[in-house]
């Protein structure tokens, strides 16, 4: 009988642990997307009225194009919890039916037993079924089993309750996931309405700049003239830092000369690739992403970028990725940039109003660099073009920061 209780208390130690798993996966999937559609909603109002210049309308439609971008990111996530959910449900549902039967089979054999009982219920029947024993042992062996029979049926009894108030459980659980499901749905739902209307929004303005082709490819001229104007600085600098550190060293040309601390923080840099906080404070949206790309609905326009331009609103703070040192202070067209080492990596800020760092200042990882330029003349447009370089190559800096949690 004591291994009746022992198999009864451990099925419900297996079960109970999986409603609270169901459950708690539930809400770390609602907590995520509540996070996620903070940030959304946040983002939205970086989308202000259109000006009606070229410069205006192609940057608007940059801001636009990282929203959509962004939205399409969270209704993916959208669809990938509905699959959690689903499967949970799935498997609620066979957890629940094979309960189920567990529970019809247990009342067959209680009924049984509570039969049996009813036929032999006279304490004579008992008496006679004991004492009929031919051999003091067997006598012994039939005394048990009376009293071990009427214990075992109450366990019995008590199992089966355990088991009813466990489907009892499940059900409820299966209808919070269901309930959950529903709102899943109806939050795609409403998401693809505001992706839809976003779309129409970027139509409109293609459309507008596809008028305005001449003027449109005169703004990229000059967009383009001043990117490669801050990447030649941007090289420079690199290339004399490199050199400056190899002076009396045996490292190859390119390269830095690696210190032990040296090696130690770029080793860590590494092990913290895709785990870098965004290097602006606040909300924000990409509105170029790394490398050369066409732009889709726009005729012979192709952009390059060496990095990421991300948007944030006005009075965003440029931080630290990581920790290391300000190699380097610099203006270009009257903005300041800024250039930390993390070993043989290095991260650079740029599009700065002011600076809150000097060269040589050791820095943390999350501390504020510099405040991002507002333009005034474009509704306090706020953008950052941040770089990621190793030694003197470009990398992606997406790979390495945790821009979305997705």
């Amino acid at each position: 009988m004591r291994r009746i209780s022992v198999a009864l208390a451990f099925c419900a130690c297996l079960i109970l642990p999986v409603f609270a798993q169901t459950n708690n996966v539930i809400k770390e999937l609602e907590n995520k997307r509540a996070i996620l559609q903070k940030q959304i909603r946040e983002s939205e109002t970086l989308i202000r009225s259109t000006k009606n210049d070229v410069t205006g309308q192609l940057n608007s439609l940059n801001t636009l194009t990282g929203q959509i971008a962004k939205r399409k990111l969270y209704i993916r996530q959208i669809n990938r919890d509905m699959e959690t959910i689903n499967r949970q449900l799935n498997t609620m549902e066979r957890e629940l039916k094979r309960l189920e039967k567990n529970l019809d089979d247990k009342k067959k054999k209680y009924e049984a037993s509570v039969q049996y009982l009813y036929k032999n219920r006279t304490i004579e029947e008992k008496l006679l079924f004991i004492f009929s024993a031919e051999t003091l042992a067997q006598t012994y062996r039939r005394l048990r089993y009376v009293s071990e029979y009427a214990t075992y049926q109450r366990l019995q009894g008590e199992e089966l309750l355990e088991k009813q108030k466990t489907i009892k459980k499940k059900r409820a659980e299966l209808q919070v996931a269901k309930k959950a499901k529903g709102r899943l749905l109806k939050e795609r739902e409403e998401e693809q309405k505001r992706l839809e209307a976003e779309e129409q929004t970027k139509k409109k303005l293609l459309a507008a700049l596809q008028n305005k082709q001449k003027t449109l490819q005169s703004e990229l001229d000059k967009k383009r003239r001043e990117a490669n104007q801050l990447n030649i600085r941007i090289d420079k600098l690199i290339a004399e830092e490199i050199e400056k550190s190899r002076k009396g060293s045996t490292a190859p040309a390119g390269t830095f000369s690696l210190s032990k601390a040296d090696r130690e923080l770029s080793g860590n840099f590494i092990n913290n690739r895709g785990k870098f906080p965004v290097p602006i404070t606040g909300t924000y949206i990409i509105v170029n992403r790394y490398g050369q790309y066409t732009v889709p609905g726009l005729r012979n326009v192709t952009l390059d970028n060496k990095g990421l331009d991300i948007q944030g609103r006005s009075g965003a703070q440029a931080r630290a990725i990581f920790d290391g040192e300000v190699t380097s202070v610099f203006g270009v067209s009257g903005l300041s940039n800024v250039l930390v080492r993390h070993g043989n990596y290095i991260s650079v800020y740029c599009n700065l109003s002011s600076v809150a760092v000097k060269k040589g200042d050791k820095v943390q990882t999350g501390q504020t660099l510099g405040t991002i330029y507002s333009n005034k003349a474009d509704n306090n447009r706020t953008v950052l073009h941040f770089q990621l370089r190793k030694e003197r190559e470009q990398l992606n800096p997406e790979s390495w920061i945790s821009l979305l949690s997705f």
